[in-house]
C-alpha cells in the first residue's frame, strides 16, 4: 500500500514586495549552497526543490520557503511511492540537477556570499536599520538640512529667485533622504516601505514616527534582507544626542508658537480699538453744540 507524497514545485517567482536580489540572497541562506547555485532557480522554469514528502512536511518546506521572500507551491508526486516492493526492486536514482533541499548541507564554502548583517547604505531603499541608527542618521539629516537652509536664507537676500529655487531643491533632497531612511527602518520592522505613507495621513502621521522609534526590528532576517550590524559608539551617542535635543526642540516649538499666537491676539486687538470712535472726538464735538435755550435767553438779553 503506497502512501500520497507530495513534492515543492518552484518557479522563480519572489512575493509582493520583496527584491530579486534579496530572496536570492535569502534563498542562498535557507539552501546553505552557493549563490550561483540558487541563480539557476530564477530562470522561470518549474523546478522540484524537494520531493517524497508527507503533506505536512510539505507545508513546512512551503512556510520556510515564503519566509523566505519567494512563492512556491505543494503538487503531488506521483513518481515516488511508499511501497517496500518498488524501493527494493527500484534502482538508486541520481538526484535532479536542480533538486535542492533547504536543508541539505553546504555544498560548497559561501564565504561571504551570504554575509552576517545587511550593507549600510544611506541613499538606498533597499537594506535595514534599527531604531539607535535611524535616529542617528535623523540628527546628522536635519543637522545638514538646518546648515542649508540659512544659506538659503542668505541667498534670498540676495535674489529672491535664486533663493526660492535653492530652497525647492535643498526640499526635494531632504525629502527623498528622509524617506529612503524611513523605508530602511520599516524593513527592519518587516513592513513594506509603502507604509511611510501613513505619516502623512492627519493624526496618524503624528503617531507613526513614534511607533517607527520605539518598536524594535525583526530578529533574524527576514524579506527584507539580514538584521543590520550592530550599532556603533557613535551611532549610539548621536542617537542619544538625539532623544535629549528632541524635549528642547519641542519646548522651543511651543514657546514659539505661543509667541505668535499672542502676537497675533494682540495685532488684532489693537486693529480692534482703532477700529472704535474716539471719546476725545465725541467730547470736542458737544462741546460745540450750544444748548437752544441757551441762544434764546442771548437773544433776549
Amino acid at each position: 500500500m503506497a502512501d500520497s507524497l507530495f513534492k515543492i514545485v518552484f518557479e522563480g517567482q519572489v512575493r509582493e514586495g520583496v527584491e530579486l536580489d534579496t530572496a536570492k540572497a535569502n534563498l542562498a541562506g535557507l539552501f546553505k549552497s552557493e549563490a550561483r547555485a540558487v541563480q539557476k532557480l530564477f530562470n522561470g522554469q518549474p523546478v522540484a526543490l524537494k520531493r517524497g514528502l508527507t503533506h505536512t512536511d510539505a507545508e513546512r518546506y512551503l512556510k520556510a520557503l515564503n519566509d523566505a521572500g519567494v512563492e512556491a507551491r505543494i503538487e503531488p508526486d506521483s513518481d515516488i511511492s511508499l511501497s517496500l516492493n518498488e524501493i527494493a526492486s527500484a534502482p538508486p536514482q541520481k538526484p535532479a540537477h536542480l533538486e535542492i533541499s533547504p536543508y541539505a548541507p553546504p555544498k560548497a564554502k559561501v564565504g561571504g556570499d551570504q554575509p552576517e548583517h545587511s550593507t549600510l547604505k544611506v541613499l538606498s531603499i533597499n537594506g535595514r536599520i534599527g531604531r539607535l541608527r535611524y535616529l542617528a542618521w535623523s540628527l546628522v539629516l536635519s543637522a545638514a538640512a538646518l546648515t542649508l537652509v540659512a544659506v538659503c536664507l542668505l541667498t534670498m537676500n540676495e535674489s529672491l529667485v535664486a533663493g526660492g529655487l535653492l530652497s525647492a531643491v535643498v526640499l526635494v533632497v531632504f525629502a527623498v533622504i528622509g524617506a529612503q531612511i524611513g523605508i530602511q527602518r520599516l524593513h527592519d520592522l518587516g513592513w513594506s516601505g509603502w507604509l511611510l505613507l501613513l505619516t502623512m495621513v492627519p493624526f496618524i502621521g503624528s503617531v507613526f514616527p513614534f511607533l517607527m522609534v520605539l518598536l524594535p526590528g525583526t530578529k533574524g532576517p527576514n524579506q527584507f534582507g539580514p538584521p543590520p550590524p550592530p550599532n556603533s559608539k557613535g551611532v549610539k551617542t548621536l542617537a542619544v544626542l538625539w532623544l535629549l535635543l528632541l524635549p528642547i526642540i519641542l519646548i522651543g516649538l511651543t514657546a514659539g508658537g505661543a509667541g505668535m499666537l499672542r502676537d497675533e491676539l494682540e495685532l488684532q486687538t489693537d486693529e480692534y480699538e482703532q477700529s472704535l470712535p474716539y471719546d476725545d472726538e465725541q467730547d470736542q464735538d458737544s462741546a460745540l453744540i450750544v444748548p437752544v435755550d441757551v441762544n434764546k435767553e442771548l437773544k433776549e438779553t
